[in-house]
């Protein structure tokens, strides 16, 4: 709040949780707050302390959870307030009453303004309350009488007021803003340049070291903050409620209680009793803060004669850069100890260079203290532990070859250096030394060309997890022996007719093994160089990759070191070129007659045959239907094939009915047959061909006359059948003009056999009888009576010999 004007807001909450009741609080006028200037307080109580208003007020209320500040003023003016609740709930009901001027504790008098008028009884639109210069009562309430704001205080320079805000409903906090021109005194100020100057830190140099709680004079902060400042004393706090009223001030050296831990410095006026309250932090080392060095991990080693014992030299002073970091060595002292004691009393140092006592596994505590404060120290703890040094085995790798040099796959050999152990890797050196260093290491380990023979390798076999190594030896040998090549043949029957097949490789091992150690084993790869270095195994049953020629090479080992390589050639005999299947006819109109049936060899190898009737011909003769098969061996390979040839029937056709549908605009002529082939049609007239050969057995728009019907096979051309046909048509024109060409009328399709007694009548348009007619005759040349008629239209009705009646018209043109 500035001392020069009052509006700035002071925070305050009455609060109903956690308190300590036998603790001094602002509940009572003999411990009420000094409010100031700029001054910001925050306080927790509870409850009401004495109860002092009981009839000191014309608002009939009493303390029910209450704060009481004093007020003292610097300037004439007037002083008023507004308090706000936090929640902004009609339910919150705050009240006030104020004292003075210049009364004390023991002799209030009566309250000169006050206000208990509850916000929700006198339905007010919020829940603030206060003095302002627009209101004339002095007091007011309780319940719905008022509005809760009264008449401000006329004041002067030097007056002394007590103000108690009281909460009897409701729970929140509020903030209080005060209005008016009259001014508070000034609270004296923080002259330190920061907060982070207060801040005290120490060492935990009492014992036990590690409970992080030790001493501080808070004092040395007494100078820094009352600064240049006269008449202010400063006190300090464990809490802010207990700065805030003075309560159990902090006397002589403080012990902290909890890391880090705040504590408040109380500057008061001692004039005004204004008062600022300032926070700083208490923090508690061990010393100087490092981290856990890591454990330092040593393999186990022979310079103490032996390699297995779990202990050996550390030098501890390579761990001091990790604790160091990069920071100066001369700032720290670093001893290392056996026990916690030991690094705590600084006592019984051990040497730099320093041999385990415990194997295997000891825990070290080391002291870091500062150079400059010897009680500033931490300890920390890490373990020296001695791992195993792996076990390794020596081994031998002889490959094939037919002079002194050969390729090498060294890590062939890994399993039988590492004792199977999965845990283990290998790297492979030319000599002792670089093995044992780890350096110049073999690059082409898995293509290794030795330059002696034998030649000796080294080996460094180390453990992936711990890193230790041993050293192990590789002797490399030359082997001159051989084994013997072998051959395999197949059939290509496999079902696709390309060269490939599915081979058992293992077929060749009577061949191979042959005179070798009964002990010997065999892998299998596709090339020399994979066979030589044992890289890209094939499986036993393999399927070539080069059609019908391939090699492939089988490696002969005897304790797994090579004996001697062997090539297998893979052999896939083709099948006898031939169509497998056929399909022949036979026409059973031809029965006892023959046809032949062939094997369809294509070439001239030697081939065996065997029919399913037995026959072992190339060919045979049958004059039946049904499947056959031939069984077709090339005798020099032993590949066989089966044919099978497939004879269907056939048969010329038998007509059994022929419909006609004559004597009308579309004569339809159809034709019904039944056999075992396949047939086409076509009708002939006496010039030779009517219609081309069709597969429809029904002919439409068929002139009238005299036709014969062919059908013949073209399934196996088995032969024709015919028939004749009478289609009764008649012309629709005729022109009697002597010319030779339709100079005649009469109907077409009958025959001396066919209708022959049929009755034809002709009539002019009239219906006047004109001429009859035989349908065997030569017909109507035109005339009547010898006169030859006009041109005309002409109606005739035939009465044909099968009883049908046809009744219709022609035309007669000259």
């Amino acid at each position: 709040m500035k001392s020069s004007k009052l509006y700035t807001l002071l925070l305050l909450a009455i609060c109903f949780y956690g308190l300590n009741s036998q603790a001094q609080q602002p509940t009572d006028c003999v411990n009420a707050i000094t409010v100031c200037g700029d001054s910001e307080i925050n306080l927790d109580v509870n409850g009401i302390g004495f109860q002092e208003l009981s009839g000191l007020n014309n608002c009939s209320s009493q303390e029910n959870n209450s704060l009481w500040l004093k007020v003292t003023l610097v300037t004439d003016g007037t002083l008023g307030f507004i308090l706000t609740p936090e929640s902004t709930s009609i339910v919150e009901d705050y009240d006030f009453f104020v004292f003075g001027p210049n009364r004390d504790c023991g002799n209030l008098g009566q309250a000169i303004r006050c206000s208990t008028t509850n916000p929700q009884a006198a339905n007010q639109g919020n829940n603030l309350t206060g003095m302002n210069g627009s209101q004339t009562d002095t007091s007011e309430g309780p319940g719905a009488i008022g509005n809760s704001f009264v008449r401000w205080l006329d004041v002067s320079a030097g007056d002394t007021y007590y103000i108690v805000i009281d909460r009897p409903i409701g729970n929140s906090p509020f903030n209080l803003e005060w209005i008016g021109s009259a001014e508070f005194a000034s609270p004296p100020t923080n002259e330190s340049s920061s907060d982070l100057e207060l801040n005290l830190s120490e060492c935990d140099a009492v014992f036990p070291f590690d409970d992080f709680t030790t001493t501080f004079d808070l004092s040395v902060n007494t100078n820094l903050i009352a600064g240049t400042q006269t008449n202010v004393s400063v006190t300090y706090f464990e809490s802010e409620t207990d700065a805030s009223i003075g309560s159990n001030p902090i006397i002589g050296l403080y012990t902290n209680t909890s890391n880090p831990q705040e504590v408040y410095a109380k500057i008061t006026d001692d004039l005004t009793g204004c008062f600022e309250i300032v926070p700083f932090r208490l923090f508690v080392g061990t010393g100087a803060n490092y981290p856990t060095p890591t454990d330092y991990r040593l393999c186990d080693n022979d310079a103490d004669g032996d390699s297995s014992n779990g202990q050996v030299v550390f030098d501890l002073l390579i761990k001091n850069a990790e604790i160091l970091d990069g920071q100066n060595e001369n700032d720290l002292l670093i001893t290392y100890h056996e026990s916690m004691n030991d690094a705590e009393f600084d006592i019984n140092p051990l040497p730099n260079l320093y041999y385990n006592d415990i194997p295997y596994n000891q825990e070290i505590f080391v002291r870091i203290e500062n150079s400059e404060n010897v009680n500033c120290f931490s300890v920390r703890s890490f373990n020296l532990i001695v791992l195993d040094a792996p076990e390794s085995f020596n081994a031998e790798q002889i490959q094939c070859s037919d002079n002194n040099s050969a390729p090498f796959n060294l890590t062939n050999s890994n399993d039988e250096l590492t004792g199977n152990q999965s845990d283990l890797i290998t790297k492979f050196f030319l000599n002792f030394n670089d093995a044992l260093n780890g350096t110049n290491a073999i690059v082409n380990e898995t293509n290794f060309i030795n330059t002696s023979n034998p030649q000796i390798v080294y080996v460094q076999v180390t453990n992936s997890t711990t890193e230790c190594s041993s050293i192990a030896e590789l002797t490399l040998r030359i082997s001159t022996t051989s084994v013997n090549d072998s051959q395999i043949l197949v059939c290509d029957d496999d079902g696709n007719e390309d060269g490939l097949h599915s081979f058992d490789l293992t077929e060749s091992e009577p061949d191979i093994l042959n005179g070798v150690p009964g002990t010997a084993t065999i892998g299998y790869y596709e090339n020399l160089d994979d066979a030589i270095l044992e890289n890209n195994p094939i499986a036993t049953n393999y399927i070539n990759e080069v059609p019908y020629s391939q090699t492939v090479y089988a490696r002969v080992e005897n304790d797994n070191n090579c004996y001697g390589i062997a090539e297998i050639e893979l052999i896939v005999n083709e099948l006898p070129d031939i169509e497998s299947e056929e399909l022949q006819y036979y026409c059973l109109n031809s029965f006892p007659e023959s046809i032949t049936l062939d094997s369809g060899i294509m070439d001239n190898a030697n081939y065996a045959f065997l029919w399913s009737t037995g026959e072992i011909t190339e060919s045979i003769q049958v004059n039946e239907t049904g499947s056959f098969t031939v069984e077709i061996l090339n005798i020099a390979t032993g590949c066989m094939k089966t044919r099978t040839i497939v004879v269907e029937p056939s048969n010329i056709a038998t007509i059994e009915s022929i419909e006609v549908n004559d004597a009308s605009d579309n004569n339809i002529v159809t034709v019904l047959t039944n056999g075992e082939g396949v047939y086409e049609y076509a009708l002939f007239d006496e010039f030779g061909s009517y219609t081309p050969y069709q597969t429809n057995n029904v002919f439409s728009n068929v002139l009238g006359g005299v036709y014969t019907v062919h059908v013949r096979d073209i399934k196996n051309g088995c032969g024709i059948t015919t028939l004749d046909v009478f289609v009764i048509g008649f012309p629709k024109v005729f022109t009697p003009n002597g010319d030779g060409l339709n100079d005649t009328w009469n109907i077409k399709g009958v025959t001396p056999f066919f209708q022959a007694n049929s009755k034809i009548l002709i009539f002019d348009r009239y219906g006047k009888f004109i001429k009859e007619l035989s349908p065997l005759g030569d017909g109507w040349d035109g005339t009547f009576n010898g006169q030859d008629l006009p041109v005309s239209d002409y109606w005739f009705e035939i009465t044909l010999q099968d009883g049908r009646s046809i009744k219709d018209h022609f035309t007669l043109k000259r």
